[in-house]
């Protein structure tokens, strides 16, 4: 039986990248990623709701992160997701879930990003290679109450 665990993100970045390195010298990245959607109530308001993310970036990527990945800036990113469990100093069990990135492409740009010299580049764990830049693709939003998500 087959399965899949993919996930890709477009949002905005949250705050700097926290990065540590491990005793045996592997990068780890983490930082929060902010999606957004927006639509019209019944009542005609637009209504915008925002999802958080635990991204968390190993080796290269974490390294790219760590030197052109800052708090605003918005990206692309493909990977898998992963809970894990731990206890708290009450003792209490806690549930964290987090998306492993395995690509990274950053998007935006010079006006918007003038700090990073590797504009629109694309990024993967393999060792941070350059791939065609991704874009955000054009999406027409419905005017009236048939825009709906329910």
């Amino acid at each position: 039986m087959m399965s899949v665990n993919k996930v890709i993100l477009i949002g905005n970045v949250g705050k700097d990248p926290e990065v540590r390195h491990l005793d045996s010298g592997v990068a780890v990245a983490n930082f929060p990623l902010a999606t957004s959607e927006s639509y019209n109530s019944k009542s005609g308001e637009r209504v915008t709701t925002t999802e958080w993310h635990n991204i968390v970036l190993w080796r290269g990527l974490a390294e790219v992160a760590e030197k052109y990945v800052t708090k605003g800036r918005q990206l692309y990113i493909e990977g898998r997701i992963r809970t894990r469990s731990y206890d708290d100093k009450d003792g209490n069990k806690r549930y964290v879930t987090e998306i492993y990135g395995d690509q990274m492409t950053m998007l935006g740009n010079r006006a918007d990003n003038q700090s990073s010299p590797d504009q629109g580049g694309a990024m993967q764990n393999s060792g941070a290679t350059s791939t065609p830049q991704v874009s955000q693709p054009d999406i027409e939003e419905p005017e009236g109450d048939e825009d709906l998500p329910f």
